[in-house]
This record gives structure tokens, C-alpha cells and sequence, in this order.
């Protein structure tokens, strides 16, 4: 690695970021009819016209145009797309008399699932945060209290720790199965600490601090491997693991089988969650004032396992999953195992001092550019064949929005920053 080649990935990432990916949704996202954002574009950008707006979408959009602003981008038009976005968030999804936020109303902000979904409130919790953060509008930390405290009162289970995650509009635990009332996820649980993370930034409360460290200690203690420190994704109440299911409501389009049941179901896990896990916690800790070296195992455990076994060093990328133990299952390409990959190896880069990660990172890097990136339009194919051929095609849905790909060129790119200041210093 040289200051050449550091400068060429960190330029190569801010034109993507500012030629191509803001300018995709800056262009086309407001929904200045019915207020929020439209979510929904095909392969050539052009909306698809399915008559939703989700939570996950319209949070997820939040905290992009706020983040963004935050790091410095978008002359104070990112800005104004986030306010445009909480307009809608408060004024059409907020449950004024239940609290909390509704899952999914139309592009008129008629609600069509009242249902409360942790997953979904942990997002709202983030964003908002972030917007107080990147504008100093108190609404947003605001609501993100209201849901927080919430989540205490209805969501957090108080014998074995952690948050039940699927609830009726009143805040009734929904059943078990499909309805997922009996089990609990490590992805839910990952972006609570995220949410946790960032509303203890904004607010400094020694009460989000101590639920954040609660989170974090869960998330290494019962939700990763105990010896391959990698992600285990459900699990009964107990924390026991539970074999994988597709819920009702589902976030992301998994591949599952027709029963419903992931193949290998208990012996299955994501180097993408892994990596974006580690990162997070690293971040988490930072704003906790507490070092790394705290959770040091952990931290290797995650990252090596990725590049051990997810990384493609034939055809470029990251696979979507494998076996705890290292047997690839899944070796297509998705875009946010990419997106996330490439801000924790930089970070493990960083911890390390290991070329191992930054090779793989320029692999990566190099898998996005070449091959991810529908240069022709902006944003990211959703799926790929293992040698970068599209399989799905669309550039956005509720589960494929702006959150991964622009969060993913603005940490790195702040990520490449600081390499390249350390190494003139220390030079």
C-alpha cells in the first residue's frame, strides 16, 4: 500500500459519492405531493410505483441525508431532504395514541400495517438521532427518547435479557412462528446498538449509555458463536439458537426455501453481518470512551472469519454466507455485505496493522467499482452472480434503499482520510 494508492481508492469513492450516488437520490427521492420519500426506482432510476412507504425506507433515507450533512456533503441540500423526511416521519407515522412508529403506510400516508416492528424502531431511534446531531432540530432526539423509552417499557424482556421484537399496534407481543413473537435476532439486536450508539451521542444520558453497554455485552456474550465469534441469527427467548425462519414481516429479501426455513439453518452466518457488527461495535466504543482492546477477541474473531472465508479473492467481492466453522454456502454477491465490508476492513486495517485486510479491502473496493456500481445510473445492482453478473436488477425498494451504499462511501472515504493523515505524519 502507498499514499498513491490510497489517494486513487479515496478518490475513486468521492466521485462515486458526489458524481453518482447522491445525485441519484437527490434528483428523484422527494415525494413533494404527499410528503417523505419515494422509494422505489428500476434498473434505468425510474420509479416503479408501488404505493408504500416504510418505515425502514423512510428512516433509512433520514439518516442518509443526515449523516451525509453531517460528514460535510450536499452545501445544505441534504439537509433540507432530511427535514423533509421527519415532516412525514412525525405528521403520517407516529402512533399518537399507542406511540411508537407504524410499520407501512401508502405514498398518501394511509397506514396499511400497524404493527410495530423493533427492527423498525431501532432505525427510527438512529435516524433521528442523527438528524438532532447533523441540524440541531430538537424534535428528532425528541422522538428518538419517545421510542427509546418505549422499547424499555414494552419490548425489553426482563428475565433473560435483550428485546422480543414483533408487536401489535398496542404493543401486545404478537405469536410465535412466522409471527415471531418467541424468538429474537441478532439483527435487530446489532442495529439497537447502532441506535443505542448514536442517541448516546446526542444526548450523553447515563441511562442510553448503560442500555447501549447492556446491548453491546449481549451481543458478544449470547449472540455471537462462543468459538468463532461470528453471528448467530435467531434465537428462542432463552437465547437459545433457533432454527433460521422467513417472518411475516420481513426486512431484506433472504433466499429462503419454500417451507420457510433456511437451509443449514443453525449453522449459518453472514461475513457481511460479521464485518458491519465489528465496525459498529468498534464506533460504539468510541463514543463509550472505551478501548478497543476491551473487546480484542471478539474483534478478531469477526473480521478474520471474513476474510478467512468470505472474501473471493478469485472473482473480487464478498460472499453472502457460510458455515460458522468456514464452508461457503451463498456465493453470490449483495450489495450491502459489500457496502459494510469495506468499512470494517478499514477499520481492521487501522486496529491491526495486518496488509492481510487491506488487500482484501482493494479487492473489494476494486469488485464494487469494477462490477456493483450501475455507473450508467448511480447507485448499486441489489444482487450478483459470484462473477458480477446482475440477477435482480432494480435500484431501490423498501429493503434496498440509500442507507449501505452512501453510508458506506462516506465512512470509508473518512476511514481512507485518516490513513493518509497518519501515514504524512508519521512520514
Amino acid at each position: 500500500m502507498t499514499n498513491e494508492t490510497l489517494q486513487q481508492h479515496r478518490q475513486e469513492l468521492y466521485d462515486h459519492l458526489t458524481n453518482e450516488l447522491l445525485p441519484f437520490w437527490t434528483s428523484r427521492a422527494a415525494d413533494y405531493v404527499n410528503g417523505g420519500f419515494i422509494t422505489h426506482f428500476d434498473q434505468f432510476g425510474n420509479d416503479s410505483g408501488e404505493d408504500e412507504k416504510s418505515l425502514i425506507a423512510q428512516t433509512r433515507s433520514i439518516y442518509t441525508y443526515s449523516s451525509a450533512h453531517r460528514a460535510g456533503y450536499g452545501n445544505g441540500k441534504l439537509a433540507e431532504l432530511a427535514k423533509h423526511g421527519v415532516d412525514y416521519l412525525l405528521s403520517r407515522m407516529w402512533d399518537e395514541e399507542q406511540g411508537g412508529f407504524y410499520w407501512m403506510t401508502n405514498r398518501k400516508g394511509e397506514v396499511l400495517n400497524n404493527q410495530k416492528i423493533v427492527y423498525g424502531q431501532s432505525f427510527a431511534i438512529y435516524c433521528l438521532s442523527e438528524y438532532t446531531l447533523a441540524t440541531g432540530d430538537p424534535r428528532g432526539v425528541e422522538y428518538a427518547q419517545k421510542v427509546f423509552d418505549l422499547l424499555q417499557k414494552y419490548a425489553a424482556d426482563t428475565c433473560y435479557g435483550g428485546y422480543f421484537e414483533m408487536f401489535h399496534r398496542d404493543w401486545t407481543l404478537k405469536g410465535p412462528g412466522p409471527a415471531g413473537g418467541d424468538r429474537k435476532t441478532l439483527d435487530a439486536h446489532m442495529h439497537l446498538m447502532e441506535a443505542f450508539t448514536t442517541l448516546y451521542e446526542c444526548t450523553q444520558q447515563p441511562i442510553h449509555h448503560r442500555k447501549l453497554q447492556e446491548v453491546i455485552d449481549l451481543l458478544v456474550g449470547k449472540i455471537m458463536h462462543p468459538t468463532y465469534g461470528t453471528g448467530v441469527p435467531q434465537f428462542w427467548a432463552d437465547w437459545q439458537v433457533a432454527p433460521q425462519i422467513k417472518f411475516d414481516v420481513i426486512w431484506g429479501w433472504d433466499r429462503f426455501t419454500e417451507d420457510g426455513v433456511k437451509r443449514a439453518a443453525e449453522d449459518n452466518t453472514s461475513y457481511g453481518h460479521n464485518v458491519e457488527f465489528a465496525w459498529l461495535l468498534l464506533h460504539a466504543l468510541a463514543i463509550l470512551g472505551t478501548l478497543p482492546e476491551t473487546y480484542r477477541d471478539q474483534l478478531i474473531k469477526s473480521f478474520s472469519h471474513a476474510v478467512d472465508h468470505g472474501i473471493d479473492w478469485e472473482f473480487g467481492g464478498v460472499f453472502v454466507e457460510g458455515s460458522h466453522s468456514g464452508q461457503v454456502y451463498d456465493r453470490e454477491k449483495e450489495f450491502w455485505q459489500q457496502a459494510e465490508v469495506l468499512i470494517g476492513l478499514l477499520d481492521a486495517y487501522q486496529l491491526f496493522s495486518d496488509e492481510t485486510y487491506w488487500k482484501a479491502y482493494s479487492n473489494v473496493h476494486r469488485f464494487v467499482l469494477d462490477k456493483m456500481v450501475n455507473h450508467a445510473v448511480g447507485e448499486w445492482w441489489p444482487l450478483m452472480t459470484r462473477q458480477g453478473v446482475p440477477i435482480w436488477t432494480h435500484m431501490s425498494h423498501s429493503w434496498k434503499i440509500n442507507y449501505h451504499t452512501v453510508r458506506s462511501m462516506v465512512q470509508s472515504i473518512r476511514r481512507l482520510d485518516l490513513l493518509l493523515k497518519n501515514r504524512n505524519f508519521s512520514g
